[in-house]
């Protein structure tokens, strides 16, 4: 998955909303005031099993000389140039204005499908107004409610067709549970180094390479585009990707940062598994953090490098209590390895490759029907899940499922009562009984 939808329009137009709407949470801050989006916000969803990026801009003001609106304005057209497809969003309410005019203009530029995305129509009389945006003459126009939610689907049926379908599994993929995406043939393993600005990313490429392959310099965002190199040495073959620091929205300083970000983000879908890296002297961030949540829900193989470690001071546990801190913040998903390095003295850079190559093959580990049900039955049956309304729970079989991300249904009797906390129990006694360290796991219940 590395198709990506850019929400573009004029300030107020609802755009926020359907962001938030796509990702199904209130990821964005809505408000009736123009002008509240200036950060770009990225999210990932999928509309019936088809994932994709989506990215939220600011409101676009043509030849405006507000600091905000010009730096957005450019923005808004990297989103574009970056993006497969775009949704055009504008007011059913408002109706056409000249800020849509010159909204419009541009796109008609664009080769990628565009999708009029005309916004608020929540009764008859705002569907008959909206019809004015025909005269824009784009093929594709839908009418919406984002804060209800209508007409969503069929903006989202539209957008989701242009999307290719994956590579069939061996097994049939029609009984996979929705949003799960099949299993490719196995290639080389192909490892993303992902982290904020100036963690030291380039420098770990080069020092596992051994060569000079990419520029590396104290000033943070000097990796712009992404960067690919082939790594075949010491019996082991990969790909490795070193991609552009992806700080904190408000951070970000220029377009080409911008750019760099989505790149990253584009990266990441490419890659079985992400070396996250972070800098040892500032300690893990709210930023890391959403960095490795992002690779998480992207299904990707984790692996956190703790780097500039020759820079801290040691005492008897200093490694340990620092491991026990940042396995504290990464909670709920703590089963990760993590490794302390130098990119600059190459301490432990080669275990940094043992490491990726490890969790790439926990991420394509499969374990056999018969051993699955022959060791979790009996897990499940010295702890059962609790009784909901009357009813007991019980589960019968176990099965692998032939998914991208390593995926199991539990087959039972009542699959809608099971409550997350008994489903968090599973995954740990997956973990604990078969090896999938550094690998999101997922768990669905069906009718038995």
């Amino acid at each position: 998955m590395s198709y990506t939808v850019a929400i573009v329009g004029r300030p107020n137009v609802g755009k926020s909303t359907l962001f938030n709407r796509f990702l199904e949470e209130r990821k964005a801050i809505v408000d009736d005031i123009s002008g509240v989006t200036r950060d770009r916000q990225y999210g990932v969803t999928d509309w019936n099993g088809k994932s994709f990026n989506v990215i939220d801009t600011g409101g676009f003001v043509p030849d405006s000389s507000d600091m905000f609106e010009t730096e957005i304005r450019k923005q808004v057209k990297i989103a574009i140039d970056e993006a497969n497809a775009i949704i055009f969003m504008v007011d059913a309410a408002t109706g056409l204005t000249d800020l849509d005019d010159a909204m419009a203009d541009m796109l008609r530029r664009t080769t990628k499908p565009v999708y009029v995305t005309v916004n608020k129509v929540d009764n008859s009389t705002r569907a008959l107004e909206g019809t004015e945006f025909y005269s824009m003459g784009f093929e594709h126009n839908f009418f919406i409610s984002s804060i209800s939610g209508s007409g969503t689907g069929e903006l989202l049926d539209a957008v989701t067709a242009d999307i290719k379908e994956e590579p069939k599994a061996a097994t049939a993929t029609e009984e996979l549970p929705e949003g799960a995406e099949p299993e490719e043939a196995p290639s080389i393993p192909k490892i993303a180094i992902v982290g904020q600005p100036n963690a030291g990313k380039s420098s770990l490429l080069n020092a596992m390479i051994g060569q000079e392959r990419t520029i590396v310099s104290e000033i943070a965002g000097t990796t712009r585009d992404t960067i690919h190199t082939h790594y075949n040495m010491f019996q082991k073959e990969f790909m490795l990707i070193d991609t552009a620091g992806i700080r904190r929205k408000n951070k970000e300083k220029d377009d080409l940062e911008f750019y760099s970000v989505i790149r990253a983000i584009k990266a990441m879908d490419e890659a079985d598994v992400c070396l996250l890296v972070l800098d040892a002297e500032k300690g893990v961030t709210a930023q890391d953090l959403s960095i490795f949540s992002l690779a998480i829900r992207k299904g990707k193989g984790i692996v956190v490098l703790v780097n500039k470690w020759d820079l801290i001071p040691k005492e008897t546990n200093t490694a340990r209590d620092y491991e026990k801190k940042l396995k504290d913040k990464l909670a709920p998903f703590t089963d990760v390895p993590i490794l302390f390095i130098s990119a600059t003295e190459k301490t432990r850079i080669f275990k940094a490759i043992e490491l990726a190559l490890d969790v790439y093959e926990n991420k394509h580990r499969k374990i056999t029907t018969s051993k699955l049900n022959e060791i979790m039955l009996k897990v499940i049956e010295k702890y059962q899940a609790p009784v909901v309304r009357g009813h007991v729970i019980k589960i019968k079989f176990v099965q692998q499922l032939p998914t991208r991300v390593p995926s199991f249904a539990f087959f039972t009797n009542f699959p809608d009562d099971i409550k997350t906390p008994y489903r968090n129990y599973l995954e740990n006694q997956v973990r604990a009984h078969f090896k999938f360290t550094g690998v999101p796991i997922r768990i669905y219940f069906r009718k038995k």
